[in-house]
């Protein structure tokens, strides 16, 4: 039996104001391929198939035709659990209609732990492996808060109730194995020494950061989704994220994405392999001072040139371009727009974003943190905060106005309220 694994999708994303609709719809027509190529027996997507729980009516359409496309493949079987992106009323609306469609969606955690575990068949129509589906797991769905605990503890708690369910979904799956088939676990989450990327939530802020290996059932393989780079979990080879399909920031660029097949014989795991995806739209993020990214940008262009040959992504090129330098250039992005234009070559590149970094703001920030808060007024907090943050000349400037004249506004208030002020320079001593 041969399952294929892939998951956040974040069908509807706007990256900088741009669709992701032509490089969606390029992957789930590669993907359809593949399916068909490979003899694909079922189709796991591990959570976040929308990028928001209210997804534009463009991307609901990728789904559907995607569902109804699969049925002119091999794969007949379609497993569809919820992200932390998902909203589980959403994907639950056409779960029904979706069923007469060879297609098992479980949204969120359901109170009957049975509607959560399903048998997978092979292409000969016969059992073949047994599925627990868990989706994205909150705390309110296997947790009641308790007055009185601490952070500490309602992280333990929450840890604690996650492994529960996963051991009560497996052991459902287990009386339907019957100790004859695999069992496959899914799960949108992060497990301890996952890499994360900049496109990635924290889906467990102040209570879970990270959900221990240990605690996973021994299922002969495990599906995760939520971070966005493909990687084998703890070196455990049979536990694995799939990645997204598309880099779905800058820094996920650099890497390849892909999708998994997982192939069992004779009930056994036998071979996985990580199937390459294409790159449907080039992201380049170039980072620099001026002159390093003026030599960049003619390598650029001088490879572009010789590609004419050479088969090309199918969509124009993204560039982001990061400027490090201390000095004040109010005309940055103009500058760094007539850089890329200069160039004929790079015609069909556009620039998504300029920025500027600092090169002296992490000596600052080192300085910082040996000051107590006692030391600093609050413009001066205000500017370290500022310089965490990786900001436009004028957006630097619009903040620090917008600041000043918040400021203006208290003291002129404190002068109107002298006891208020009073009190404020009692606290202050």
């Amino acid at each position: 039996m041969r399952i294929l694994h892939t998951s956040d999708w974040h069908l509807g994303q706007h990256f900088m104001g741009k669709s992701r609709e032509a490089e969606h719809q390029a992957f789930l027509d590669w993907l359809i391929e593949r399916v068909q190529e490979q003899r694909i027996d079922a189709l796991i997507i591990a959570g976040d198939i929308f990028d928001t729980g209210t997804p534009p009516s463009y991307a609901r359409g990728l789904y559907s035709r995607f569902i109804v496309s699969l049925q002119n493949t091999h794969c007949r079987q379609l497993i569809v659990i919820g992200g932390n992106h998902d909203s589980v009323a959403t994907l639950n609306e056409s779960k029904e209609l979706l069923a007469c469609l060879n297609t098992f969606v479980v949204g969120g955690v359901s109170k009957d732990s049975r509607e959560q575990v399903l048998v997978l068949n092979n292409a000969q129509g016969n059992p073949g492996a047994v599925i627990c589906a868990i989706p994205f797991v909150r705390s309110r769905d296997v947790l009641e808060s308790q007055a009185g605990e601490t952070g500490e503890d309602k992280q333990q708690a929450l840890q604690q109730a996650i492994a529960a369910h996963y051991q009560t979904i497996y052991t459902e799956a287990e009386k339907l194995a019957e100790e004859r088939l695999p069992i496959i676990a899914t799960g949108h989450l992060t497990t301890v020494g996952g890499q994360l990327s900049e496109s990635v939530r924290e889906i467990y802020i102040g209570t879970l950061s990270a959900f221990p290996v240990s605690a996973f059932p021994k299922a002969h393989y495990i599906a995760l989704g939520h971070l966005h780079r493909p990687q084998v979990v703890a070196k455990q080879e049979h536990i694995r994220y799939s990645g997204s399909p598309i880099p779905l920031s800058f820094d996920e660029a650099g890497s390849d994405k892909q999708v998994i097949i997982v192939d069992f014989r004779e009930n056994e795991l036998n071979k996985i392999e990580s199937v390459i995806v294409p790159v449907f739209r080039p992201l380049i993020s170039l980072k620099g001072s001026l002159d390093s990214i003026d030599q960049q940008l003619a390598t650029l262009a001088s490879e572009r040139a010789n590609e004419n040959e050479q088969p090309q992504a199918e969509l124009n090129p993204w560039l982001e371009i990061e400027i490090t330098t201390d000095a004040y250039l109010h005309d940055l992005q103009s500058r760094v727009e007539q850089m890329v234009l200069a160039r004929e070559e790079l015609s069909l590149f556009e620039l998504l974003r300029v920025r500027r970094k600092r090169e002296k703001a992490a000596a600052s920030l080192t300085v910082a943190d040996q000051e107590s808060l006692a030391e600093l007024n609050v413009e001066d907090v205000f500017q370290q905060r500022l310089q965490q943050e990786e900001l436009t000349d004028d957006q630097s400037q619009q903040l620090t106005g917008a600041f000043q004249e918040i400021l203006e506004d208290v003291f002129a208030a404190d002068k109107e309220h002298p006891i208020l002020a009073q009190h404020d320079q009692k606290d202050n001593a």
